[in-house]
């Protein structure tokens, strides 16, 4: 019989979770990824660490269900929640890809209370 080796820092520990939840982040980009099967919400810190993100898939919804407006709806909500209990206040949207999804995701965030900076269409020219 073997020893097991202890992880030091690992997930189990509770170290990540510890550090993650003691930030305090006023500044924000969220950046949203539509196609036409999902939805996906990410939201980091100015200097590009993730802090979130969610998907419409990975709010519950299946099938069909998650290109639907109140799926990217939902998606964009359950980020907001996680990072406005982290104290942020202002942030930059850059949003991907196109059709009403968008717009829903857009509306979700307007009405969370977030200040926003700006909103950048980063859509590629299909060329």
């Amino acid at each position: 019989m073997s020893k097991p080796v202890p992880k030091v820092g690992s997930r189990r520990n509770g170290h990540i979770s510890a550090l993650k939840s003691a930030l305090r982040i006023p500044k924000g980009v969220i950046h949203v990824q539509e196609s036409f099967k999902n939805t996906i919400v990410t939201v980091t810190d100015v200097r590009g660490q993730v802090i979130s993100w969610p998907s419409a898939g990975t709010c519950g919804f299946n099938g069909t269900k998650r290109g639907t407006p109140f799926a990217a709806q939902t998606a964009a909500r359950n980020a907001i929640r996680v990072v406005v209990d982290q104290g942020m206040q202002r942030v930059e949207v850059m949003i991907k890809g196109s059709g009403l999804r968008r717009d829903a995701t857009l509306r979700a965030i307007r009405r969370s209370g977030i200040l926003l900076s700006f909103v950048r269409d980063v859509t590629p020219d299909a060329t």
